[in-house]
């Protein structure tokens, strides 16, 4: 079976402060995407297809895709800010693209195959990465609306140096995605884990599953995607900062009874570094990872 995974590449960093997806981490100079690839080529998959941005596109090729490309097959694509459909005008004050669903659908032209998302600057873990591989292939021969997701515990996705945005996932007795809730500037405030709810304070459950955008989908989501996300941007076009997210189209498909998304649990603890205060976690917990023999000391 061809399995694709999508790395979204092309994210600006500004909390950060810097362009993370590069940032090197592993005890070799590895980045966190380096170990994304590697999992991903164990579990798998056999092509690997990244949303970047022009200016970062030849630091790209020379540190990460030329190595790759002894492995597996690569490909990319560009998510720009005028990348839109037609008969949508562009905001003139608009500088940033519009956010992880229109990144996506920025790879509608070079996937034709079930497909995985995932973050550049997220380290997953290889259960993830398993567990969302052998469901698509367990359901190969009629795979057309069965999705499914890797959920974490929310407690442990979270920053202790700043506020994250996490889709918190609502399930059934089926552990199928019911619903899913962008919440964002969600933080630990006094031992509680705290949400922005339209400017007021939401307590949130610990325990619950959110995406860390590690979704998998057959490629007849594209239509539905480019459509949901054409009536998205109308309806925004005038606020610069509107966002489309991939729940957005996730809940699509859900409510359109296009789909179903079984959430599987990721038994490895996820972390990353949307801050630079959080980079010397990473840096550590890759070197026990390592040291536990979970990864070779040089991964390429």
């Amino acid at each position: 079976m061809d399995l694709t995974l999508l790395v979204l590449a092309a994210g600006m960093g500004s909390r950060y402060g810097g362009l993370k997806q590069l940032d090197q981490v592993g005890p070799s100079g590895e980045t966190i995407i380096d170990y994304s690839v590697y999992d991903a080529i164990e579990a798998g998959f056999n092509k690997i297809v990244f949303i970047i941005r022009k200016d970062i596109e030849k630091d790209m090729k020379e540190l990460l895709f030329d190595k790759y490309s002894k492995k597996i097959k690569i490909d990319y694509v560009f998510q720009e800010l005028d990348n839109i459909p037609e008969g949508v005008d562009l905001p003139a004050d608009r500088v940033k693209p519009w956010g992880t669903g229109h990144a996506v659908l920025m790879a509608k032209g070079v996937i034709n195959e079930p497909f995985v998302v995932i973050n550049a600057d997220d380290f997953y873990g290889k259960s993830a990465f398993r567990v969302v591989a052998d469901y698509m292939k367990s359901n190969q021969d009629d795979l057309k609306g069965k999705n499914c997701m890797a959920g974490y515990l929310l407690k442990n996705t979270l920053s202790d140096y700043g506020h994250v945005s996490r889709g918190v996932c609502k399930v059934n007795e089926k552990n199928e995605l019911v619903e899913i809730t962008e919440r964002t500037k969600i933080e630990w405030k006094n031992k509680k884990i705290i949400a922005d709810n339209n400017g007021n304070d939401l307590e949130l459950d610990g325990d619950v599953f959110v995406s860390m955008n590690f979704w998998a989908f057959t490629p007849d989501v594209f239509p539905e995607l480019e459509s949901e996300f054409k009536k998205f941007i109308q309806k925004n076009s005038t606020d610069i900062k509107s966002e489309y997210y991939i729940p957005s189209i996730v809940s699509h498909q859900m409510n359109s009874s296009l789909a179903t998304f079984k959430v599987l649990e990721a038994n490895d603890q996820w972390f990353g570094v949307t801050y630079k205060e959080d980079k010397p976690i990473v840096i550590e917990k890759i070197k026990k990872l390592t040291e536990a023999k979970e990864y070779p000391e040089k991964l390429w």
